[in-house]
């Protein structure tokens, strides 16, 4: 499970080795899982204790460039999210270094 790029086939993979339940149930528990955390974040901040906290930004239009040509153009303004990892898992990460 030590991947660089970790995909959600591999999340799916490794709870139904870990839990014994089938990959179809495997990947419904993570599909709702994430569906979960979308539907909080939409509602406001989503505080996971000891993991993490989710945040969501407004940006505005702003005027972007491009730095080859230093053609101007502009970007929307849009939702971005921020996640700010637990004080516990940045410990646990120093650690093992």
């Amino acid at each position: 499970m030590f991947k660089k790029e970790l995909k959600k086939i591999d999340l799916v993979k490794d709870l139904s080795l870990k839990t014994g339940y089938s990959q179809n149930y495997s990947k419904k528990i993570v599909d709702d899982l994430i569906d979960i955390f979308i539907q909080n974040i939409k509602s406001g901040n989503l505080n996971l204790k000891n993991i993490g906290s989710f945040k969501l930004i407004n940006k505005k239009e702003r005027v972007g460039r491009n730095p080859k040509t230093k053609e101007e153009f502009i970007i929307t303004s849009r939702i971005s999210l921020s996640f700010t990892t637990s004080k516990k898992i940045i410990n646990a990460l120093n650690k093992t270094i």
